[in-house]
């Protein structure tokens, strides 16, 4: 089965295509591979790039829209325009194709790509305001337990949540400079920058988790309400 996977929930955006096939052992555990992926974090519009690296993608790997069997993408947490976007054009694809969507969590995919046995993987997205996505993961054995649900937390809570552990767990994500002006994070492990962003990969593995659904009843999570949400609630 061929996986189209979509990643714009913050500033780097990415597409992949991704097999998944079966174990052929008792614990009938869903893996596969990566085929390709375009990964960009230079600031542009995701309105104007996303779609066009799947096509380019789809393309340069000779394959054609007809041959995916699965959409996937971040449906949140995380940017409000970003998670529109990917949502939009993951849906419109598989709309297009008449083929089911999954959509995870962009934490939950952070921590899918994010393979360290024995300590607490700890995805952080900048989340303005002082704030980050976060959620807490453990990978035991071949299994990815999820410690808490995602959230919205003030970066000096989170390092009181994060005490609590008798390792610092390891940081991931776009949050991990954000946490960084905390001096309470200098002693706390991050990935290696090739996977500490975001990925369509990671959207990928968590899909093969989840799920699918029809197009027409995916929509984004965000998690707490938009700035212009909020500043309506504040005027009454």
């Amino acid at each position: 089965m061929l996986i189209l996977a979509f990643e714009s929930s913050a500033k780097p955006a990415s597409v992949a295509v991704f097999e998944q096939t079966m174990c052929t052992d008792s614990t009938r555990l869903p893996f596969g591979k990566l085929i390709g992926q375009y990964f960009q974090n230079n600031g542009f519009s995701h309105s104007k790039t996303l779609l066009s690296m799947a096509e380019s993608l789809l393309n340069n790997l000779e394959l054609k829209p007809n041959d995916i069997d699965l959409v996937a993408v971040a449906n949140g947490p995380g940017s409000f325009t970003g998670v529109r976007i990917g949502v939009s054009a993951a849906k419109g694809f598989a709309s297009g194709l008449d083929i089911p969507i999954c959509g995870v969590s962009t934490l939950e995919a952070m921590a899918r790509q994010t393979r360290f046995d024995d300590i607490i993987i700890c995805p952080v997205m900048d989340a303005r305001r002082d704030q980050v996505y976060n959620a807490l993961f453990a990978w035991r054995n071949t299994e990815l337990i999820r410690l808490c649900d995602d959230r919205a937390i003030s970066i000096e809570d989170l390092y009181k949540d994060l005490n609590h552990y008798s390792q610092p767990p390891m940081l991931v994500g776009d949050g991990v400079s954000v946490c960084r002006n905390h001096q309470g994070f200098a002693d706390f492990r991050t990935t290696p920058t090739l996977i500490q962003y975001q990925t369509a990969y990671g959207v990928a593995l968590a899909a093969m988790h989840a799920k699918p659904v029809p197009a027409t009843e995916l929509e984004p999570f965000y998690l707490r309400p938009s700035q212009a949400e909020r500043e309506r609630s504040a005027r009454g």
